[in-house]
């Protein structure tokens, strides 16, 4: 299950493409005329998105709802398992409407076409969208969304990463839905050929990581952890690890943050030193390092765990825990990469059904739910009392039959709220450009001012 995003940025609006859960865009503009044709070309895809997709507006049916979603493998066995649920225990003449969307921008160029003509009758009762992306679309377009005022919800059973996302000064507007925790994996075969366990790689610091690469590299061949070095997602969660963003008070800030300096500095020292691999592009992270046997370790937000399962071989060699940290002594990481969350639109004609109908599966952490959801899509629940399931507490065999999906959950709880950006995508690209210099030799300072400047340039553009 990967997401793959292309973004670009509108006149008052980002549409981005998506294909599961793990993010990639391209890089913001660097000048007027390459900005001035990003938005030519995102408004002409818009267009497109218009004149080939039907709206499926809101139900009018007393019982029915429609909502829009991508992804028939991850997303949407998620919902049918909800709707399973909600007709079984509560409302057995209910039907969830789902109209399958085939990326996330589907979705996000349904809410921007409503937006701009003023017209929001198009809209289906709910959406899925991602993250990331939400409050960017709220600012944009406040008048498209529905709160969850009133509804029964336990909100305390999330973590507060999660729900920040979707809340906004206090208000609650979305419903999470699969969890983006990220996991360190391990090869525990190949860590004890270099002389480790899976508990040495616990609570450690990264200095104390890369020595450990350097041996599981010396030993076996295999590095012990890659990345795709364009999509480079390492400095976002290594550095939410630290509790630190990338952004300080809505600006860009990296060349004054000294702990963002230093992740950058592991990530340099580990590709220098055959203990990180950054790879050519997705296709190559995922193909090539992972599928194809190049690594002893991979992090990632949980949904990178069907790609390590396709290699059938190396079933109940994988383990999973924490991840290091700068500081180490004990002091276990834990950060967030992807998810996304249901949200109701302000088309919808039966607004009490609708918060009903999201707030008895999802919002109960209803076992039903999220047991057939885990099963029949791989989607990984954010409710910490789903999470305490026989379901989440089955040993996984590929997973030397530990419970893994238990154990996300709970590490999903304790990963720290940053602060978050529109320009989070745009960011990751010019930081991993500046990463690639510095490894070949350019000045470290320079290049993260560089890449600092250049972010800067695309959010007052």
């Amino acid at each position: 299950m990967k997401k793959r995003i292309v973004s670009a940025i509108m006149a008052g609006t980002m549409v981005a493409s998506l294909v599961a859960c793990s993010p990639s865009p391209e890089a913001p503009a660097t000048s007027a005329e390459t900005k001035a044709a990003g938005e030519t070309k995102a408004a002409a895809e818009t267009q497109a998105a218009a004149e080939t997709q039907a709206p499926a507006a809101a139900s009018e049916d007393a019982n029915t709802l429609t909502v829009y979603a991508w992804d028939k493998n991850f997303n949407i066995p998620a919902l049918q398992a909800a709707e399973a649920d909600y007709q079984k225990n509560v409302n057995p003449d209910f039907k969830l409407n789902i109209v399958e969307q085939s990326q996330s921008s589907d979705v996000e160029n349904a809410v921007t076409l409503a937006g701009s003509a003023g017209d929001y009758s198009t809209l289906p009762d709910i959406v899925l969208f991602q993250d990331h992306y939400f409050k960017k679309y709220v600012t944009d377009f406040p008048d498209a969304w529905a709160s969850f005022e009133g509804a029964d919800v336990n909100w305390d059973d999330f973590g507060a990463e999660k729900l920040s996302y979707s809340t906004i000064d206090g208000v609650h507007y979305g419903m999470p839905v699969d969890n983006g925790t990220v996991i360190f994996a391990y090869r525990t075969d190949l860590l004890e050929q270099a002389g480790y366990t899976i508990d040495d790689m616990k609570g450690i610091s990264w200095d104390e990581w890369i020595e450990i690469g350097k041996k599981v590299y010396d030993t076996t061949g295999k590095y012990l952890l890659s990345m795709d070095g364009d999509g480079n997602d390492l400095p976002y969660m290594m550095l939410q690890a630290e509790g630190v963003s990338q952004f300080k008070d809505g600006d860009i800030n990296l060349s004054e943050n000294e702990t963002f300096k230093k992740i950058i500095d592991v990530i340099v020292r580990g590709a220098k030193e055959n203990v990180i691999y950054l790879a050519n592009d997705w296709s190559d992270y995922t193909d090539q390092t992972i599928v194809g046997d190049m690594v002893a370790g991979v992090m990632n937000g949980n949904w990178i765990i069907p790609t390590i399962q396709q290699v059938a071989d190396n079933s109940g060699k994988w383990e999973i825990t924490s991840m290091p940290t700068l500081e180490g002594n004990g002091k276990e990481g834990f950060a967030s990469n992807g998810g996304s969350s249901l949200y109701i639109t302000s088309n919808c004609q039966n607004l009490e059904l609708a918060q009903d109908f999201l707030a008895k599966t999802f919002g109960a952490g209803s076992t039903e739910t999220y047991d057939a959801a885990l099963k029949n899509g791989g989607v990984i629940t954010c409710s910490a009392k789903a999470g305490e399931s026989a379901v989440y507490n089955e040993g996984v065999p590929y997973f030397n039959n530990t419970p893994i999906y238990a154990e996300i959950v709970k590490m999903g709880a304790n990963v720290p709220v940053v602060e978050q950006s529109d320009y989070h995508y745009p960011t990751r690209t010019q930081v991993a450009a500046a990463i690639q210099n510095i490894i070949n030799g350019a000045d470290a300072d320079a290049s993260i001012k560089d890449a600092e400047d250049q972010v800067r340039f695309a959010m007052q553009g």
